[in-house]
């Protein structure tokens, strides 16, 4: 039975068991900021199991996509090596959120395994938690499991979220290879064999953990299950390891043919085949190679790969030749994986071309500190300069040394680690102007959708450093709340607003306005009057400020869908930054953007400008705007209700968002990208200006156009024709001043012909030439040549700078046998700090020691004289 027949066998089984099948959720976590990737099935459901994402079904199944890498201590090291660790894997899983529970689960998992999938109950061996009586009937009692086949254990079976939160005991399933493969049942002291191998585990949420420790019943308990889909085609296909299945064995030929190694057994070619599948994905789901989080992870994989395949004996670039294999796999079950197949091969390809350096100077490094150690452990200082310095990853010195039986100093290169860690926290102490949190009840609330000025009560005065005051004096620096205000909190990218605060008397100029727990906090300082707790204001926006603003983050908007459109569904938002000046927007493309894909984006913009469509905010669930198509941020954290913007004639942008923006699309006024620059790994910025901004840059340019065409004396629509003629005229002159050079140089060397002399019968000229440029030298050695008819040539030349030294050497013919002419530029190059080579009748030479030219010649006839 073939891995894709499995996958559907079990979510059809599901399916007419009344489970809803639900797509697989990318690898990038939207729901948990503390994981790097979805690790288990149950992750796209934690929300609804901890009842925070209620859905409109009770019954799930799905086949999830799951990535285990990361952190050093993981099983990156041991994937190729053993027969099942992975770092991509497919969870098949059922699950029930308060509907059934620990009978019809288990009876779920055991008809599916001996009925549709066939395998014999004798294989099969069960365990449960020590305390769960119930379970234990339900097995030896309803599904007449041998009690000979059963276990019940601690620790193994009781599964837990966290510390806190939900829990329960588990029931996991074994299959049995038979007594020829070695291992002991689960609890022996032989379970680590591979007789016994656990395809299922049922989980029973039926607790909740508090902090004390103790265990509450849930009032909805729930069940989550999975079960490994290479694990169980390796049973259902009659091996033992994970990598002979069809799926994996499809991907190591294509693994062997990209690296020419024909062992299909070979670990190398093992991790190879395991990281095409978790790099390919990562990168569907938008991840990018970088140097942190996700796409350091990332990064590692890939070079990782490579490093085995160069090993093997692949030459040039590989990995990304895999893709084309893993889609032809893969890519009907994740119709995501082909439809980014051209993305993933260039981004593959690109990190590839980029190791490719760091590869071969690190492994000489790391070849020579192992040349030269004395003992079996390289030193964590060695590990760390490798890695810090060099770019050499850990992950690849750890493999290495493993082949070659050297242990590595992991407590060392912690050390290191750290200390390099407290280097980077010492040099980013930054001070703050308001860096202590203000400590407040309640909240303010926000009226500057639809207003920029309203009537508010002062709630709390502060200092610079927090501290609370009753009231301000004239001139005094200070934070001041309110009950409610329409000035914008700095969040998503916008700056906060400024502007004033009107009170009877008086007024206090807000600077900027940040957000911070839930208040509003208006920084500046008190011009006139007095103001305290208590006091009734008039806020009020500076609304040209506002206005900028708000075209600049609208533009953001529309920016973000132009680069998907032109660029690919892979890019994302990384950061942004919308002030009245301009907007600055950051997000993950692999390259630099060509001038005709960034003149299509500003196109695409300005066409929505022109379109001067209503904008259109609605708040929803965040269900109901992931139906409406809204684009959110993974790492985004959402309440149950946000805030949707669409923005563009026929619902061009559909995002998030909870900014303030233009009331039209043709309110931005016009849109124009000013710079486009990669600021890291795998992320690009666009800078942007709009409406005003725009119009005084226009105007700029157009003045600059004037003044350029007025010394040029020509009409600005001129300048371009007439800068072309300046340019073909100034080629022409440099032609005519080369030649004249050429000319003088050919009437100075006629002159100094006669400055040769004879060395055992061989014409010798040794001088140093003034006013010609060292890539002139060859054309007045070939003239000097050809006068002489037979002899020897080498020319001198300083820079005016002094600090080059140019030297040709030449030889006729007749005269190579006796004088090779790199022999005679390197014995002059040598006395002036260079050398060179070239042909045995002409060679050249570099050198920086200019005063030591003179004499560096005049050593040439004695060379010559013992040399012929």
């Amino acid at each position: 039975m073939k891995s894709a027949d499995i996958r559907q066998a079990f979510l059809s089984y599901f399916e007419e068991h009344g489970h809803t099948r639900v797509p697989s959720s990318s690898l990038v976590p939207g729901n948990d900021p503390t994981l790097l990737f979805t690790n288990a099935g149950m992750v796209p459901f934690k929300d609804v199991f901890l009842g925070r994402d209620p859905r409109d079904y009770v019954r799930a199944t799905s086949s999830q996509r799951c990535v285990r890498a990361g952190g050093k201590h993981n099983d990156l090291d041991n994937v190729g090596y053993t027969a099942r660790h992975h770092t991509f894997f497919e969870m098949l899983g059922n699950f029930s959120f308060g509907d059934y529970f620990k009978r019809e689960a288990i009876g779920f998992a055991w008809t599916f395994l001996t009925e549709v999938l066939g395998l014999p109950k004798e294989k099969l061996w069960v365990t449960v938690h020590i305390s769960d009586d119930e379970a234990e009937r339900i097995w030896k009692d309803e599904m007449g499991i041998d009690p000979a086949r059963f276990s019940k254990l601690d620790e193994d079976n009781f599964w837990q979220m966290g510390d806190t939160g939900p829990c329960g005991p588990s029931s996991e399933i074994f299959f049995d290879h038979g007594p020829e493969v070695w291992g002991g049942p689960p609890g022996s002291p032989e379970e680590d064999g591979d007789r016994y191998i656990e395809i299922w585990n049922l989980v029973f949420m039926q607790f909740d953990r508090d902090s004390a420790g103790t265990l509450n019943p849930l009032p909805k308990p729930s069940i989550d299950t999975g079960m490994g889909l290479e694990r169980i085609a390796a049973v259902m296909q009659g091996v033992h390891s994970n990598y002979e299945i069809d799926l994996f064995q499809n991907l190591l030929k294509a693994a062997s043919d990209a690296t020419g190694h024909r062992d299909l057994g070979a670990p190398s070619l093992r991790v190879i085949a395991d990281h095409i599948r978790s790099c390919a994905f990562l990168v569907a789901d938008g991840v990018l190679p970088s140097n942190e989080g996700r796409g350091y992870v990332l990064r590692r994989i890939i070079r990782r790969a490579i490093r085995h395949g160069h090993k093997l004996g692949a030459e040039g670039t590989f990995f990304h030749r895999l893709v084309a294999a893993l889609d032809a796999e893969m890519g009907a079950a994740y119709p995501e994986l082909r439809q980014a197949r051209e993305q993933i091969e260039r981004v593959l390809l690109k990190e590839e071309e980029q190791f490719a350096r760091t590869l071969d100077h690190g492994m000489g490094l790391l070849d020579d500190a192992l040349a030269k150690l004395s003992g079996d452990t390289l030193p964590g200082e060695t590990i760390f300069k490798l890695y810090d310095t060099y770019g050499f990853p850990y992950d690849l010195t750890a493999d290495v040394c493993r082949e070659r039986g050297v242990a590595l100093d992991e407590a060392g290169f912690e050390r290191e680690l750290e200390a390099q860690r407290q280097r980077a926290r010492a040099a980013s102490q930054f001070g703050a102007e308001y860096g202590t949190a203000i400590e407040l009840d309640g909240h303010t609330d926000f009226t500057g959708y639809d207003r920029l000025e309203d009537s508010a009560r002062v709630v709390g005065l502060f200092d610079t450093e927090g501290n609370a005051l009753a009231s301000l004096a004239v001139e005094q620096a200070a934070v001041v709340v309110l009950d409610r205000t329409p000035f914008y909190g700095e969040s998503g990218g916008q700056i906060g607003d400024s502007g004033y605060l009107e009170l009877p008397g008086g007024r206090f100029l807000v600077k900027t306005t940040q957000k911070q727990s839930g208040h509003h906090l208006h920084q500046g300082m008190l011009l006139e009057g007095g103001l305290e707790v208590g006091a009734e204001v008039t806020p009020r926006v500076d609304a040209s400020l506002r206005g900028a603003t708000v075209r600049n983050h609208s533009a953001t908007h529309l920016l973000h869908k132009a680069l998907r459109m032109v660029l690919g569904d892979h890019v994302q938002q990384k950061g942004s930054l919308v002030t009245p000046e301009r907007l600055r927007f950051d997000f993950s493309h692999f390259e630099a953007m060509t001038a005709a894909q960034l003149t299509e984006v500003e196109r695409l913009v300005n066409e929505q400008v022109l379109a001067n469509a209503p904008t259109l905010t609605q708040t929803m669930t965040l269900d109901e705007a992931k139906e409406k198509g809204a684009a959110a941020l993974f790492e985004a954290k959402y309440a149950d209700s946000v805030r949707v913007l669409t923005i563009g004639a026929d619902d061009f942008s559909i995002e998030l968002c909870g900014g303030t923006h233009v009331a039209r699309s043709g309110d931005i006024g016009c849109f124009h990208i000013v710079a486009e620059s990669g600021i890291a790994a795998g992320v690009r910025r666009i800078e942007a200006i709009t409406g005003e901004g725009a119009l005084a840059y226009f105007a700029e340019q157009e003045a600059r156009v004037a003044r350029v065409a007025d010394r040029l004396k020509a009409k600005p629509e001129q300048v371009e024709e007439r800068v072309e003629s300046l340019l073909e005229r100034n080629r022409g002159l440099e032609k005519e001043l080369e030649r004249l050079k050429a000319k003088l140089a050919s009437a100075a060397g006629s002159d100094m012909l006669a400055n040769a002399t004879d060395v055992q019968g061989v014409k010798v000229l040794a001088t140093q030439l003034e006013g010609v440029s060292g890539k002139e030298l060859r054309g007045v050695l070939d003239q000097l040549k050809n006068k002489l008819g037979s002899g020897i040539v080498v020319l001198g030349v300083a820079d005016e700078a002094g600090a080059k030294v140019s030297l040709i050497a030449g030889v006729t013919d007749d005269l190579t046998a006796r004088v090779k002419a790199g022999e005679l530029v390197n014995h002059v190059a040598s006395q002036v700090g260079g050398k060179g080579g070239g042909r045995a009748d002409m060679a050249q030479a570099g050198g920086s020691d200019t005063a030591a030219l003179p004499a560096a010649l005049a050593s040439v006839p004695a060379w010559l004289d013992a040399k012929l």
